[in-house]
């Protein structure tokens, strides 16, 4: 009969090899981290030995289904253990690749990550993350999820947007401490349509370094994947209101802008997005993103115009996470130099609401209807 096996621990090395109790600012230490290896066997106090089973043993090794489960449930733990073993030898190549690095303390890092796609965290990132002392996250169950895959176990601070100005205290007596803290949102880069510019600006005005940790951002992946030759410059939109007037407002300001414009939206509310911009800039080159980096990303410009028949051909094009950029305007003209259509303009706005105007006002010149848009909007008398 065999007996238990004895629970893994870090055989003591010499004290020339071993990890000091005293840690500097640039080390991790890395053997504390590893977790079980996935080779330790767990073995039965009482195991019989390879054979088949006597008569009055049988009914101890319980139906056949029973067994079925426990062997199921068996590799699952070894699944599990060696994606944390994986999960600890990047973390040990992120510390040989970024740990010569220079990493100030007290500060704040505030620290990309990935938006879908779990391999898009950096090295630095995850160097980063294994050697602050504590992390403030916008949703600590989230968080947690990506600390475990690479078996790291790190105080977590709930600092979201109900409560990010009175959380950023507890951050600040920490950096007060001499600490190095963390700041990671859901998924991306945080302060982005996300929360984190209050922690940033507290940590600032309290004297306190911040140091950004760049990565994934679905703004930028985006605008890469647009190919909009047309832009000299970009902004930066977010979420628009989801309803009402200032909705409205918006939708005729993205209509108008010259440079590219960059949109999310969520999946209950692309079908309105698309209506709203097929009316109000329909000729303008638009490209949707949808599930930036996961299984199902999909990507397709058009004309605003033919938006919503797109997502309307296919149920699945409505599902997912949405950016929306809005290419550069290349043929428009400025302000200055298209008062020449001011005398047809003039009257129709005066006499017809904005779309109607510019709609009328285009099948007179012959102008470019974004242009016209953009010139009806900067003389129409303020309401």
């Amino acid at each position: 009969m065999l007996a238990a096996a004895r629970p893994w621990r870090r055989t003591r090395t010499s004290t020339k090899t071993s990890v000091p109790s005293r840690l500097l600012h640039h080390q991790v230490d890395l053997v504390a981290a590893r977790p079980r290896p996935a080779c330790d066997a767990i073995i039965a106090l009482h195991q019989h030995p390879p054979g088949r089973a006597k008569v009055g043993e049988r009914a101890r090794f319980g139906s056949i289904a029973e067994r079925i489960r426990r062997r199921g449930l068996g590799r699952h733990r070894r699944r599990r253990s060696k994606q944390l073993l994986d999960g600890s030898k990047l973390v040990e190549a992120a510390a040989a690749a970024a740990g010569g690095q220079q990493y100030p303390a007290p500060a704040l890092y505030v620290v990309a990550t990935p938006i879908g796609n779990l391999a898009d965290l950096t090295l630095r990132a995850l160097h980063v993350l294994a050697l602050v002392d504590a992390i403030a996250c916008e949703d600590t169950r989230h968080s947690a999820a990506l600390l475990r895959h690479f078996a790291l176990a790190k105080p977590l601070l709930a600092v979201h947007e109900h409560n990010e100005r009175a959380a950023a205290g507890a951050v600040l007596e920490r950096l007060a401490r001499g600490e190095r803290v963390a700041y990671v949102s859901d998924a991306g880069t945080p302060a982005l349509s996300d929360p984190g510019a209050e922690l940033v600006a507290a940590a600032r005005d309290a004297g306190y370094r911040v140091v950004p940790i760049p990565g994934a951002s679905s703004a930028l992946a985006a605008l890469a994947a647009a190919g909009d030759a047309a832009s000299t410059g970009f902004a930066f939109v977010g979420f628009l209101a989801s309803r009402g007037g200032e909705r409205a407002r918006a939708i005729a300001d993205l209509g108008g802008a010259a440079a590219t414009q960059i949109v999310f939206e969520a999946p209950h509310r692309i079908d309105t997005l698309a209506a709203e911009l097929a009316a109000a800039c329909p000729e303008r080159r638009t490209t949707l993103c949808r599930e930036l980096t996961k299984q199902f990303e999909n990507i397709a410009t058009m004309p605003a115009g033919e938006l919503p028949g797109w997502l309307a051909a296919e149920p699945n094009r409505s599902r997912g996470e949405f950016v929306v950029v809005l290419h550069a305007l290349a043929a428009i003209e400025s302000v200055a130099d298209g008062n020449h259509h001011d005398a047809v303009l003039a009257p129709l706005l005066a006499a017809l609401p904005l779309k109607q105007a510019v709609a009328l006002a285009g099948e007179i010149t012959g102008a470019p209807r974004n242009a016209l848009y953009a010139r009806a909007l900067a003389i129409k008398p303020k309401e």
